[in-house]
C-alpha cells in the first residue's frame, strides 16, 4: 500500500507541473508582473524562428562577398580573415541551432543556444563591416548593417520568448518541488506496517 500511495504522490506531483497549478494559494499572486502575460503559442515561435532561419540565409551570399584577403594590400590587419571565418562559422551554427530549436521550442537550451549564436554573430559582425566599409566597399557594408538590423526585431521577441519560458519552467518546477515534500511528508506521517509473530511450535 505504501508503495501505491508513492505512485499517487509522484503522479500528482508530474500533472501540477504539467498544468502549471498549485495548491498553495501564494502561487496564484507570486509574479504579478506575469499574471496576465503567458509563454507565445508554439504556432507564433515556429513563425519566429522561421524568420529569424530566413534572415540568415540571407546573410550568406552577402558575406560571401567579403574578401579581407584582398585588404591587405590595403595595409588592412591579418586579424579581419579570422574575424571573417568566425562570421561564417557562427552563422552556419546560428541557422542549425534555429532549426533545432524550432523542431522542438519547449526545450529552453535550445533557446538559449540559439540566443547566444545570434549574439555571437552580431558581436564578430560590427567588426568586420567597419572592415569592408575601409578596405572593400562602403556600399556593401551599409547592406550587411541593413540586414542584421532587420533581424533586431525578431532577436528581441526571441529574447521575451526565453525569459516567460524560462519562468514557465521555474514556477512547474516549484510546482513539483512543492506537490513532492507534500508527498513526503505525508508519507512519513503514515504508520509502520505491522509485522506479523511467527509463533514456534
Amino acid at each position: 500500500m505504501k508503495s501505491l500511495a508513492v505512485f499517487f504522490c509522484l503522479l500528482l506531483s508530474f500533472v501540477s507541473a504539467a498544468i502549471g497549478q498549485s495548491s498553495d494559494p501564494s502561487a496564484a499572486t507570486a509574479s504579478p508582473a506575469n499574471a496576465n502575460k503567458g509563454v507565445a503559442s508554439e504556432w507564433d515561435i515556429r513563425k519566429l524562428l522561421d524568420s529569424l532561419s530566413q534572415q540568415a540565409e540571407h546573410l550568406k551570399p552577402v558575406i560571401d562577398q567579403v574578401q579581407p584577403a584582398a585588404w591587405q594590400s590595403k595595409g588592412a590587419p591579418d586579424a579581419y580573415i579570422g574575424q571573417w571565418t568566425a562570421v561564417e562559422a557562427q552563422l552556419k551554427y546560428l541557422i542549425a541551432a534555429t532549426d533545432a530549436f524550432s523542431r522542438q521550442p519547449e526545450r529552453l537550451p535550445l533557446g538559449l543556444d540559439a540566443y547566444f549564436r545570434m549574439q555571437a554573430l552580431d558581436s564578430s559582425f560590427d567588426s568586420l563591416v567597419e572592415g569592408v566599409r575601409k578596405y572593400q566597399n562602403p556600399a556593401l557594408a551599409n547592406l550587411m548593417q541593413t540586414l542584421l538590423a532587420e533581424n533586431s526585431t525578431n532577436r528581441d521577441r526571441l529574447r521575451q520568448y526565453l525569459q516567460d519560458l524560462s519562468t514557465q519552467k521555474e514556477q512547474e518546477f516549484e510546482v513539483a518541488d512543492r506537490e513532492a515534500q507534500r508527498c513526503r511528508a505525508a508519507l512519513l506521517q503514515q504508520p509502520a506496517p505491522k509485522t506479523k509473530k511467527v509463533s514456534h511450535p
